[in-house]
């Protein structure tokens, strides 16, 4: 178990207290001598007395040694000095005159100021090097001390520690693939270098965040059961010039000392940027870095078994140099899992969990396009600690289908207190969106609709859930999808004769749609097959930048506002038809709070009676 690292300012507070003890009580050590604290009266009275024999004055205090001293009870010792603190007395240099003192100049004596300063630097440097040492300690044992600054603080794990093979990845079959080769050369070179083969010094992997970058390094390196050094791209970059190199230098001398191994660089973008075309850059630390790291690649002898894995999620920054064949000859592209893909994933996770029997993972896969790995991996978590909330030792269905629920829209408001008024709008905006996709060719199936309120601050929602994976979205489908974001707005302008703040999401994703099949899918008869609009960090949110003048980006803007208009007019004219149907949906939604995708079917088509008794009774 690991000690827990306490705060830094608690060193601080103990340097302080120790500085306080050392000039409380070991410093008096070191200066005490034989001075002796009298009252002024005892003074007085040696002095009448002429039992004195030398007096030193000054501002504070009066010393004083006494006669009678034998040279026996002297030698070798300092003499003892008496001190008295000084009186408003007018008499004393009369007293001192007629009493025959010496005048000589005696000083108390004490350390040296010079021999106190050095002993209390070095009481302060000792203990700064402790503390160094305990916040720059070793890390996973392969760190320095304090003064390690070159050091590569690379964590090392071997198999018995990681425990990670390809079983433990699912949903990346391709990026496996790719990294079999790899592993078979670590266990058989002979055969490669038989036929002259050389095996890759380096491959990239690239994706988006929680897609098992990580994961899958520890896989190769528990496959190959071979030392497996990981660092952060991060801990490169230090406050000293030229300590980045150094701590590169030092992370691939461990790895040729331990070949064979893999060495793992996570987010290496944070040191492999692209250099500009001036030679300059904004922090040379790093400059220094990239190109310690560029030239320890081209030295190191991939043949003795030593392979550089690095992550990245944003590979379009990466330096030319460092992708160019030699260095990171390959790149690995780990993409976010397919429909199998995530139910392969989820049952992975599933079986470390208490699970019931019968459970559907398809239905969950179906229900989570576009989720990466860590996301399946929360699902599965999110749904065992429902079913321990709800007093169940196992999880069933209806936990994992919450879980993704609270993904996707955050949990229950339970305590939200909303209007009935307000509740009605929800509900004819919730089935808006509902009639608008179930009455629309190519729109996914309505899964369920609900008007409790989330977390994420959404009143309410419609799920829709596909049938299948699709990997292309024609015209028809991606104006479809648009008219449905219109369909909640559009029940409000039919219904209450007013709108509402409660489509402003829908009017993003309506207006982040149109744009998007102007400028970047070419779905637009007047500007055909054009890009407009670029991507940057396509891992990383999808920021994209207009690539046209002034004048075409107005012409951009009247067109997504013509192309929404007609969305609307679309959903105005289903809903419109459809008016009476909404009505006994949004009393039966009002009524249940939540409906399922069947319900809401049999109540459009009219395929039972039952749904519709009850709404009537609900009515009256």
């Amino acid at each position: 178990m690991k000690n827990k690292k306490l705060p830094f300012i608690y060193y601080w507070l103990l340097a302080v207290m120790l500085m306080g003890i050392i000039n409380v009580f070991l410093l008096p050590l070191f200066t005490k001598n034989a001075i002796e604290k009298v009252t002024y009266d005892v003074f007085l009275r040696e002095l009448k007395s002429e039992n004195i024999n030398e007096v030193q004055v000054n501002d504070d205090n009066i010393y004083f040694i006494l006669k009678g001293a034998s040279d026996e009870e002297t030698q070798g010792e300092s003499e003892k000095v008496y001190a008295t603190g000084r009186m408003d007395d007018s008499m004393l240099v009369e007293r001192l005159d007629d009493a025959g003192v010496k005048f000589n100049e005696v000083k108390p004596k004490q350390i040296s100021p010079l021999v106190s300063t050095l002993i209390m630097l070095l009481l302060f440097g000792l203990f700064w090097r402790f503390v160094m040492s305990k916040m720059m300690g070793k890390v996973g044992g392969m760190g320095g001390n304090a003064m390690s600054f070159g050091k590569a603080n690379a964590k090392v794990y071997v198999k018995a520690q990681t425990g990670k093979t390809f079983v433990d990845v699912a949903g990346q079959d391709e990026a496996k693939e790719a990294l079999t080769e790899i592993v078979d050369f670590l266990h058989n070179p002979f055969k490669y270098t038989v036929v002259g083969a050389k095996m890759p010094k380096g491959a990239l992997l690239v994706g988006p965040p929680g897609t098992g970058k990580t994961l899958l390094a520890q896989a190769v390196a528990g496959e190959a059961n071979v030392p497996f050094f990981s660092i952060s791209g991060s801990e490169f970059v230090e406050m000293f010039v030229g300590m980045g190199a150094a701590k590169i230098r030092d992370l691939f001398k461990q790895a040729n000392e331990k070949a064979p191994c893999i060495v793992f660089i996570d987010e290496i973008d944070t040191i492999g940027k692209k250099r500009d075309g001036g030679g300059m850059s904004g922090n040379d630390e790093r400059e220094q870095t990239l190109n310690q790291l560029l030239t320890e690649m081209d030295g190191f002898d991939g043949q003795k078994g030593v392979v550089i894995l690095a992550a990245t999620n944003r590979p379009e920054t990466l330096d030319k140099a460092l992708l160019r064949p030699g260095r990171f000859d390959r790149r690995i592209p780990v993409e976010l899992p397919d429909l199998k893909g995530r139910e392969s994933i989820l049952k992975v996770h599933a079986k470390k969990i208490t699970m019931e029997e019968n459970i559907d993972f398809a239905s969950i896969a179906r229900a989570t396009s576009g989720a990466s790995g860590a996301e399946l991996a929360n699902i599965i978590n999110e749904g065992a600690l429902r079913a321990v909330r709800m007093g169940r030792s196992s999880v069933g269905q209806s936990d994992l289908e919450e879980s993704v629920e609270v993904i996707l829209a955050g949990y229950q408001r339970k305590g939200a207190v909303i209007s009935k008024h307000e509740k009605d709008i929800i509900a004819y905006h919730e089935v808006g969106h509902a009639l608008v996709a179930a009455k629309q060719k190519n729109s996914a199936p309505v899964h369920k609709i609900t008007i409790i309120p989330r977390t994420s601050g959404a009143l309410g929602y419609t799920m829709q859930v596909d049938e299948g994976e699709f990997f292309l979205m024609d015209r028809e489908k991606a104006f479809n999808k648009i008219v449905t974001l219109t369909g909640g707005r559009v029940a409000e302008e039919i219904i209450f004769n007013s709108i509402t703040t409660g489509a402003s999401n829908d009017i993003e994703q309506a207006t982040r749609m149109a744009r998007a099949m102007i400028t970047r899918y070419g779905m637009s008869d007047e500007f055909g097959m054009v890009a407009l609009e670029t991507v940057q960090n396509q891992y990383l949110g999808g920021d994209t930048t207009l690539a046209c003048s002034n004048e075409t980006a107005a012409k951009i803007d009247k067109a997504v506002i013509q192309m929404i208009k007609e969305a609307h007019d679309k959903a105005y004219a289903i809903i419109s038809e459809y008016r009476e149907k909404m009505d006994e949906i949004a009393a039966y939604l009002l009524e249940k709070e939540t409906i399922t995708g069947k319900e809401f079917m049999e109540i459009l088509n009219g395929e039972t009676t039952e749904l519709k008794n009850e709404v009537v009774e609900t009515q009256s």
